[in-house]
Formats: C-alpha cells, structure tokens, sequence
C-alpha cells in the first residue's frame, strides 16, 4: 500500500526539481501522477499512523501549482494581453474572494477561506497553464502519460472486478473519511453509497477517490487520445497503444457505474464524429445502442433492468437524490440570489452534514456565491467550448491536438458536473483547467501575432 504515498511524494519532489532547474512544465508530473491517487494517499498515511502530516501532503496539490505561477509571474517577459476569459476569470475570483471577507454565512472566516480555495482555486491553475509557454512543452508526451495512468487504473480495476473486492477496504478509506471529513461509514460495504448502485451492485474505484471521479477520469483519457491520433486532415491513425488505452476507458466507464459518464463518453464520441466528420462512426455508435437495448431486453437480469428503468423515471434513490439537492439548491438561490456565503455548498457544508444542493457543480457554485458567480463560471465555460470549437477547423499540430482535447473534455464534462462536486475531483480538475490556460495562451498569442504582422497600407495623396 506505500507504493501510493511514494508515487504521490516523488511526483511532487521530481516536479519540484523540475522547477528550480527553470523547467515549469515538470509539474505535469505531479498533477498526472499524483493527484489520481491522492486520497488513496492520505487513507493510506492515515491507515499506517501518519495522521498528523496529513496537512503536509494535503498543501502540496497547492504548493506546486503556487510555486509555478510565481514562478511564470516573475521571470515573464513581455506585455500580457488578456483575452476575454482571463479578465472573466480574474473577476470571478475577486467577486468570491468578497464572499470570503464580507460577514455573510454562519461560517468563520477560516472555514470560508477553505470554502474559497474549493470554489475558486482552478483560476490559479488555469494562469499557470495561461502564463506557460507552449513551445517549450512537448504536450504528445503529457497526454500519453494521462493514458498510462487509465492504463494503470485498469489494472487495478481488473484485480476489484475478478476478487469483487472494492480497494478502498485495503486503504483505511472509511477511517480517513470519518476522521478527517466526519463521514461515517454507509452503505451495504462500509464505504460510502457511491460504491454501489440501489440493489446493491457493487461500483468500482479503482486507486480514484470514488467511483464518480474513476468514471470521469475516463473522458479526460479519451479527450487527450483524440488529441493525439487525429491528424490535421481529421484521419485517425491509432497505434496498439492508443487502442489498448481506449479499452481500458471502456472497461472503466462500465465497471464504475456512472450513468453520467456513460452518457458523456458516448456523447464525447458522437461530437467527435460530428467535427471529424466522421458518418461512419456515428453509424456504429448508433448499431451499439440498438444492441445493448436488445441485450438489456432480453438478456439483462430483472434487476439491472429495473435499475436502468428507474434511473429514466428518475424513481431510484440516487436519481431521486440528485431531484431533491437540485431543487433545494435551486429554491436556495431564489431566496438568496446573491449567496447564501461561502460554505453552504459544497465539501465545508458537507463535512458537518449541512449541505444544500451539493451534487451539482454549478448550483454549488451559486448557492454560496449567488447568481452572478455562476454566470461568470458558465460564460467562463461556454467560451472555452465555443473558442476550441472555432478554432479547430484552422488549428494545426500541438495547438490542434490542445483545441480538440480541450472541446472533447468541456463538452464531456457537462453532465457529470450536474450530478456531483465535479471540481473537488483534483485530478480531472488540475488538468483540464491547465489545458484550457495552454489553449488561451495558443490563441491569445496568435491573435496578437496577427495584429502586428498585419500590412499597413499607406495611400499616397
């Protein structure tokens, strides 16, 4: 079990290595390879009797990406034109901060500022992928490091699915979480409810924190694998690698049992097909789902059918689940439309099992932040999907490979972000929103490129 917090403390320091010898783009290491298994990390730490560094490992996810945009901050050279969504991101995080200050919440200060960091510290990860130079990374090699960690997950899985065992009953998960969250252990299994679906069928996590963030981690995989073996002419050339990887999405997404990234893995695809103009695969797509449903009809347990029936009717618990945090978040920002205060939504809340509406990112956001924070995250949001989109029809080599990851995963990552705190799963969060700072970077520059070597034209008179 210490392979896990080994892999976690020796990302950290070979990224921290990185950046004092000036090279910024090392850690990558650590948010690929080490945030995947950082709460494995911890449970295992606190399992062994290391509870009281716990706060050390804890800081370090903040620490490497603060070390690195001081970093970029000090050494930058030049004059930084911001682009619309670095000015929405700056206001976004002024305009929390406020709620962190303001006497609003019955939350004390020091509980805000952590409701703060949960809420808003993707700003400091984006810049720090928005102040990075793209040509000095090689971004090939990053995203087939993100396959080998899928890779690596389905090995695990493989083991959970064979011995029907969860993992996380090896790594102290229950005791950390009752400890270090005041989460008591639920659940047929002694984890939490998200291990298993409504009759008890067992949902699998592999070295991820719960089966949500395994499942979702799978469309930030196969968002850099289109990245990576599509071609500027739109053709895919997939070697065994990349095929081995996309089998491991697939035997991940099944065996987590998330029907929010089952619907984004698929939705992911058909927009791939679409942009790629790709009929082919759409045809394919559209075979599959006639013959899982004939499958489902007459092949499926009674149980399982009556679990994907229920799920549509939304009569299950756990849809019902979602119903109900959803209109009380919704009916909490109609009675508070500028926010409740930072800590009424979200990870604080939850911890002292006062959460209200904390199963949907964006009502997370604006329960404790109002209605004009979550349409600034929304915007934010929506102009990097619609910025990605545009250019991918006239981008070329690194940039092309960062525009179609970064539209694939946005897009993917909409529906999961609806039913769950999607931004508390590190890993997929620390990843995506340095990428979408890369992509700004990309075309901010090439946006200023064209303005200067635009030809002036002088009329003689």
């Amino acid at each position: 079990m210490l392979v896990f917090p080994l892999l976690y403390i020796s990302s950290f320091l070979l990224s921290l290595k990185h950046l004092l010898k000036s090279k910024v783009q090392g850690i990558l290491l650590f948010l690929i390879f080490g945030l995947p298994v950082y709460t494995t990390t911890l449970s295992v730490c606190f399992m062994n009797g290391f509870g009281s560094y716990l706060p050390v490992l804890q800081s370090f996810k903040e620490l490497i990406i603060l070390s690195a945009l001081g970093y970029l901050i000090y050494y930058y050279r030049g004059k930084i034109k911001l682009h619309l969504i670095d000015k929405l991101l700056i206001v976004f995080f002024l305009y929390t901060l406020l709620y962190a200050i303001l006497p609003l919440g019955q939350y004390s200060f020091t509980e805000k500022l952590l409701a703060l960091k949960n809420l808003s510290f993707f700003v400091f990860v984006y810049f720090t992928g928005r102040l990075f130079d793209p040509k000095k990374i090689f971004i090939g090699q990053y995203f087939h490091y993100i396959c080998l960690v899928s890779i690596a997950a389905a090995l695990l899985l493989v083991y959970e699915v064979i011995t029907y065992q969860h993992f996380q009953t090896f790594t102290g998960y229950a005791d950390f979480n009752y400890y270090i969250f005041n989460q008591e252990p639920s659940g047929n299994y002694d984890l939490s409810w998200t291990f298993e679906i409504d009759n008890g069928l067992k949902r699998f996590a592999s070295f991820f924190s719960n089966p949500l963030e395994h499942s979702a981690s799978t469309l930030l995989t196969v968002s850099v694998l289109a990245g990576l073996y599509t071609t500027n002419s739109n053709d895919i050339r997939m070697d065994k690698f990349g095929w081995l990887v996309f089998g491991c999405t697939i035997f991940a997404v099944l065996f987590s049992l998330s029907r929010a990234s089952f619907v984004s893995y698929f939705l992911m695809i058909y927009v791939y097909a679409f942009i790629t103009k790709k009929n082919y695969i759409i045809w394919f797509i559209n075979a599959c789902i006639i013959f899982v449903i004939i499958y489902i009809l007459f092949f499926v347990d009674k149980d399982f059918q009556e679990f994907i029936i229920n799920t549509l009717n939304f009569t299950n618990t756990s849809s019902l689940g979602h119903v109900l945090e959803w209109l009380a978040g919704i009916n909490a920002m109609i009675a508070s439309p500028l926010g409740m205060g930072l800590g009424e939504s979200g990870k604080v809340s939850s911890a002292l099992g006062q959460n209200i509406g904390g199963e949907n990112q964006f009502i997370i956001v604006g329960v404790q932040a109002g209605v004009i924070a979550l349409a600034l995250y929304l915007v934010i949001y929506i102009l990097l999907i619609r910025n990605a989109y545009r250019r991918f029809y006239t981008s070329r080599g690194k940039e092309r490979k960062v525009c179609l990851a970064l539209l694939l995963m946005k897009i993917g990552f909409i529906v999961p972000m609806m039913t769950s705190n999607f931004e508390s799963y590190i890993y997929i969060s620390y990843v995506s929103w340095f990428i979408s700072g890369l992509f700004v970077h990309m075309i901010a520059d090439k946006q200023r490129s064209v303005i200067i070597e635009r030809p002036i034209t002088i009329t003689a008179t």
